[in-house]
């Protein structure tokens, strides 16, 4: 179902993407689908800097405020792959505004919470509408652009707006808190959900697949409750590390009820997941590529704010400033990487994206413990650049070749993917930082082991995924 585009060539395989315009329907289109998604993003970070305070107005205990994060991701992450598959079966758009629907009410009752428990539910309830939101929305714009340079340059922009969300939300964050207090960062979700919801009932086209094959129960019970149980036990590491007897419980439920997610797909007839698309090596290399970045971007960003900060004793405005150059990158990066992904396709994108950042984040080595804002400032930036590079390829590479009645299935992979990654980078090499007898000590330790992780998942996924064409995943 692709929406109606105007081109100045012959084909979209056969010129470079900036020589294909968008409509102005497709662009109001594209507006509410990019939206939606930075809504989500922002959600992910603009209330960190606001935690102290909103924790003295509400009464949450310093160990209980990690649960302002954990109650958004658990649903977020968890529920991604069941709401990307009921989407196809019974309508991306229903879903989608339904979606909106839910996110917009959490948001309000967040900003009215009264307590600690009103509060948390608000908290679930939006993650459980960004569970929505996010593989629907995906899946509405790889299914109404076309695939070629009209879809690479939509999969740039949302990239784009999705990488400058999580930034701009933790520079808002802490503008708003400090001006109109924790609330507002809530009422700003509010209304744009309710912005968004307007404008996408006229706009928006409904799409699903034409069988109706039944929605597989056991795989959904067992792969949710997977995901729930390993973000929360990687979330709640964080806090009380590794050792502690309930996460080391959690992570291992986590990886079992994922193995028997495996077993149930294998057999059923009417699979969640269809095995032979995670085979495709599109399909696991470039997911692999995407939690990488994801996983160690977020990572880098963590510790660099806790150098900034406590090491070098910035301000949080001037903290504020590092990463408001880091957003700027992303803008530029964004409109420069659908004519880099033109001229050398989706899959040396993503691997030469992912060596920019780990040569990079290793570069940040180079802080010391008097100086080193503007090193870290400089690597950052490009950092992100690199990151904004790896993101839209990615998600080239594992939807480029699937069917559209199974686009909701890919992007739900690769939105489980983008939110797992946010949500365990941190815990994973996090808590190296914060639980060494120095934090400087700490901050470079994670900064070494994150630029091997990601060096060593360029040349695995060069590899996995073997050479591809200008035009080719």
């Amino acid at each position: 179902m692709a929406i109606d585009t105007q081109t100045t060539t012959d084909g979209p395989h056969t010129a470079a993407p900036e020589h294909h315009r968008l409509s102005g329907r497709a662009r109001l289109v594209l507006f509410v689908l990019c939206a939606a998604q930075f809504m989500v993003a922002l959600d992910f970070s603009v209330l960190n800097v606001a935690l102290p305070v909103l924790g003295e107005d509400l009464g949450l205990s310093r160990s209980a405020l990690q649960w302002a994060i954990t109650a958004f991701a658990l649903p977020s992450g968890g529920f991604l792959l069941l709401f990307g598959r009921i989407a196809d079966l019974y309508g991306r758009k229903r879903l989608f505004l339904t979606g909106l629907v839910l996110f917009g009410a959490a948001s309000l009752l967040a900003t009215l919470a009264w307590d600690p428990a009103s509060f948390l539910t608000g908290r679930a309830l939006q993650g459980l509408g960004a569970a929505v939101i996010v593989p629907t929305g995906m899946s509405l714009l790889t299914t109404t652009f076309p695939e070629g340079p009209l879809r690479d340059k939509a999969l740039g922009i949302s990239g784009t707006l999705l990488s400058l969300g999580f930034t701009v939300g933790m520079v808002l964050g802490g503008v708003m808190t400090d001006t109109l207090g924790w609330r507002s960062t809530m009422g700003l979700l509010t209304v744009a959900a309710v912005i968004v919801l307007v404008m996408a009932p006229g706009l928006l086209p409904e799409s699903r697949t034409t069988e109706r094959p039944r929605l597989d129960v056991p795989g959904a019970v067992t792969v949710t409750g997977g995901l729930l149980a390993l973000i929360y036990a990687l979330s709640t590491a964080a806090r009380r590390g590794f050792g502690d007897v309930d996460v080391r419980g959690t992570l291992a439920l986590g990886l079992v009820l994922l193995v028997a997610f495996v077993v149930v797909e294998s057999k059923s007839p009417a699979p969640l997941v269809s095995l032979p698309m995670l085979k495709r090596r599109t399909v696991a290399w470039g997911n692999v590529g995407g939690l990488v970045t994801f996983s160690m971007m977020s990572t880098v960003v963590f510790v660099l704010t806790l150098y900034l900060q406590e090491t070098l004793e910035l301000s949080s405005f001037r903290t504020g400033l590092v990463f408001g150059v880091q957003g700027l990158a992303s803008v530029v990066a964004g409109s420069y990487a659908p004519k880099v992904i033109g001229r050398f396709g989706a899959r040396r994108t993503l691997v030469g994206s992912l060596l920019g950042q780990g040569l990079l984040g290793a570069a940040l080595l180079g802080v010391g413990p008097q100086s080193g804002a503007l090193l870290a400032t400089v690597a950052v930036s490009l950092a992100s650049m690199c990151h904004l590079g790896a993101i839209i390829s990615y998600g080239l590479v594992v939807t480029s070749g699937v069917p559209d009645e199974q686009q909701g299935l890919a992007t739900g992979l690769v939105t489980t993917t983008q939110q797992v990654g946010l949500t365990i980078g941190i815990p994973m090499l996090g808590v190296l930082a914060t639980t060494q007898a120095s934090l400087f000590d700490g901050v470079r330790t994670v900064l070494a082991v994150d630029a091997v992780i990601v060096l060593a998942a360029a040349v695995l996924v060069g590899l996995g995924l073997g050479p591809g064409g200008r035009r080719k995943a």
